[in-house]
């Protein structure tokens, strides 16, 4: 098997014969698998994030961390583990990388495997031009495979394809730093295993022992690796993180890139049902905002509606308000005839929540006995309407903990 890319034809330009490649590298790899396993059970993970990162970016450190937030309970797919042999051992000590055929087919194998069917962490690919075109054309064959089977009950077990790409990134001089100060950690992690015999040795790379090593390895990844992550940019949910700060500073970044995305997650069928209804985040965004608009607007034209309900709320709800300011909840039952106006019901939710609190009404309707018809024994009843007011703020600290 060939590590390095092919000799380029003299009569086709480079990027023709790369898609041309990497054509003929995933036909080879999908045949492979439909033969091994099946179209049916060619179940890759709902979601896949793709962790790509300078060398000494962080991928290692955060990688539990990216998993816990989106749930993902499988291992990481660390690319270079899975390219055991003696010549990609000999390549990646170097800086370089190996062939895109290996790699592709590894990889493709790996995420069948059933523990990785709700969620991966792929580390390491894609890596190449070529590999990013075979990272497409999955993607467009399980779209496709889903379209073949609309009908089929297989389909609910075959989930639209989430692809995220993240992206950590520092520069060459933090690079090159974080580098030979891992060497000089691993130095002395295997002295200290040699001497006391207790633990592992950890791997060493030669990257992390020679700054020269370590400045072509950054600039392999940026001159490949990173272009080819940033050529994906317009085609899935792409993460960019400056991972040059502090840990928390990273990790916070991090949390904040990957913020729910139902559009991308849900079967656009699904999606388009629930659709309209906003996000929690967007009403809360300019809820402050459209409160003072909406009790300006009750005040110039609302006036003696809104006054009303003012004067309700100081006279008969504030004084049972005030006798549990200690708990910080009260609930309030009132049959005022002017809690009957839907919009009397909205003032009265509004001003509680500029005043500080969070009012909730519920409306309980009992049937009082008002007269019994002698002639057929009935009981007439009369319809009592109870409006149910439960008032919620922050208590006193008085007498707590």
């Amino acid at each position: 098997m060939s590590l390095a890319p092919e000799p380029e034809s003299q009569s086709n330009p480079p990027d023709d014969l790369e898609v041309k490649d990497a054509q003929l590298i995933f036909n080879s790899v999908w045949k492979q698998l439909e033969q091994e396993v099946g179209k049916l059970n060619l179940r890759f993970p709902t979601e896949l994030i793709l962790l790509g990162g300078a060398p000494g970016a962080g991928k290692g450190t955060n990688t539990d961390f990216i998993r816990k937030v989106r749930d993902i309970t499988a291992n990481p797919i660390v690319v270079s583990e899975l390219l055991s042999t003696p010549e990609a051992q000999l390549i990646k000590s170097q800086g370089g990388m190996v062939g895109d055929r290996e790699v592709v087919s590894l990889v493709f194998h790996k995420l069948l495997e059933p523990e990785f069917q709700n969620g991966a962490i792929l580390d390491g690919f894609p890596r190449t031009k070529v590999q990013v075109e075979c990272l497409k054309m999955l993607y467009d064959r399980m779209k496709a495979l889903r379209r073949e089977l609309i009908d089929n009950p297989h389909l609910v077990q075959m989930k639209p394809p989430v692809f995220h790409i993240m992206v950590l990134f520092v520069d060459e001089t933090e690079s090159v730093k974080r580098q030979l100060s891992r060497g000089r950690k691993i130095i002395a992690h295997n002295e200290e295993v040699s001497r006391s015999g207790i633990g592992d040795p950890w791997e060493e790379r030669a990257t992390d022992f020679n700054e020269s090593l370590a400045r072509n390895r950054y600039r392999v990844f940026k001159e490949k690796t990173y272009d080819a992550l940033v050529s994906l940019k317009q085609i899935f949910h792409f993460h960019f993180i400056n991972a040059q700060a502090d840990l928390l500073v990273v990790q916070d970044n991090i949390l904040n890139e990957l913020e729910y995305q139902s559009s991308l997650e849900l079967d656009p069928r699904t999606f388009h049902a629930i659709g309209d209804i906003p996000l929690a985040n967007q009403i809360v965004m300019h809820a402050r905002r459209d409160l003072v608009r909406r009790l300006d607007e009750y005040e110039f034209q609302h006036s003696d509606l809104f006054h009303r309900v003012v004067h309700l709320i100081e006279s008969k709800l504030v004084p049972i308000i005030l006798r549990h300011a200690i708990s910080g909840r009260a609930t309030v039952s009132s049959e005022d005839e002017l809690l009957e106006n839907p919009l009397a019901l909205q003032m009265l939710i509004d001003v509680f929540s500029e005043r500080g609190y969070h009012a909730v009404i519920d409306l309980r309707r009992r049937a009082i006995p008002k007269r019994v018809d002698l002639t057929t024994g009935d009981i007439i009843c009369r319809q009592q309407k109870v409006y149910r007011i439960a008032i919620y703020f922050k208590g006193s600290e008085i007498r707590r903990g």
